[in-house]
C-alpha cells in the first residue's frame, strides 16, 4: 500500500508536524533533549521528513545529508534548505548505499524504523557509516502503546498494522510494523551496536500550557521510545 501520508498529503503534514502534539510537543523536544552538541558535527538525517531536524541541526552548525523514502519530502527539504545541506531519496530497507564509510558523527532517525520489516539491514548499516565515537539516535512507537493493536494478541510476534491517523485533520489509512522490546534490542546487538542511552520521552511544557489534558495523559502514559547507540569494540 503507497504511503499516501508522506506522498499526498506531504505538504499537509510538512504543516500539521510545526506545532502538534505528538511531533513537535512530545517527541522532537524529547530527541533533542538527548542529541550532544552539534557544531562541526557531520550529521545523517534517516527518515527526514519535510526537515524538522534538519533545520535544528543546520542553526546549530551541524553539516546535514538527509533522506527520505518518500520523493515529495526530499522535494520539500531541498526547496526549504537549498544546497545548506545534501537531501536525496533512499528507501531504507536497502541501506545507505550513497553514505561513506565513518563519515558520521551522529546519525538521527526519528519516528522511522516502525515502517522496516527487518531492523537489521539498516543497523548494520548504521555501524558502518558511523565514525567510531559517533552516536545512532532513533525513535518508534513504544512497544508497550503498540501492542494494544496487535492482530493476534501475541506481543512477541512481529506484526504488520494498519490504521488511520488523523494527523493532517482527517484520517489517512498508515501501515507499519509492531515488534517488541526484545527484537529491537536483538536487532541492535546484532548490528555490532550497543544502546548507551534509553528514554521514553516527556511533553514538553509548551504542551502543557496549550494541551493541558494531553500533558497530563502523556505525563504518565508511554507512547514513544528514544534509544541513543554506539558501537561495540
Amino acid at each position: 500500500m503507497k504511503d499516501l501520508m508522506y506522498t499526498v498529503h506531504a505538504e499537509d503534514y510538512a504543516r500539521a508536524i510545526q506545532k502538534n502534539i505528538y511531533n513537535a510537543l512530545l517527541e522532537r523536544p524529547s530527541m533533542l533533549s538527548m542529541l550532544p552538541e552539534l557544531g562541526g558535527k557531520a550529521v545523517l538525517d534517516l527518515g527526514c521528513g519535510p526537515g524538522a531536524y534538519c533545520k535544528h541541526f543546520i542553526e546549530h552548525g551541524a553539516t546535514v545529508r538527509a533522506t527520505d523514502i518518500s520523493a515529495e519530502m526530499v522535494q520539500l527539504v531541498q526547496q526549504q534548505f537549498g544546497d545548506t545541506l545534501t537531501a536525496y531519496q533512499q528507501d531504507l530497507n536497502h541501506g545507505l548505499p550513497q553514505e561513506q564509510n565513518q563519515s558520521a558523527d551522529i546519525v538521527v532517525c526519528p519516528l522511522t524504523i516502525h515502517y522496516l520489516e527487518d531492523l537489521l539491514p539498516l543497523f548494520t548499516e548504521v555501524r558502518r557509516v558511523l565514525k567510531d565515537n559517533g552516536s545512532f539516535f532513533f525513535s518508534t512507537h513504544h512497544p508497550m502503546v503498540d501492542f494494544s493493536a496487535s492482530p493476534s494478541g501475541n506481543y512477541f510476534k512481529r506484526e504488520l498494522v494498519t490504521e488511520e491517523w488523523d494527523t493532517i485533520g482527517k484520517p489517512v489509512t498508515v501501515q507499519f510494523y509492531r515488534r517488541s522490546l526484545t527484537e529491537l534490542f536483538e536487532s541492535i546487538q546484532k548490528a555490532g551496536l550497543c544502546v548507551a542511552n534509553l528514554e521514553e520521552g516527556k511533553p514538553s511544557e509548551a504542551m502543557k500550557e496549550q494541551h493541558p489534558e494531553d500533558y497530563a495523559y502523556l505525563s504518565t502514559h508511554p507512547n514513544f521510545i528514544f534509544f541513543e547507540c554506539k558501537k561495540l569494540d
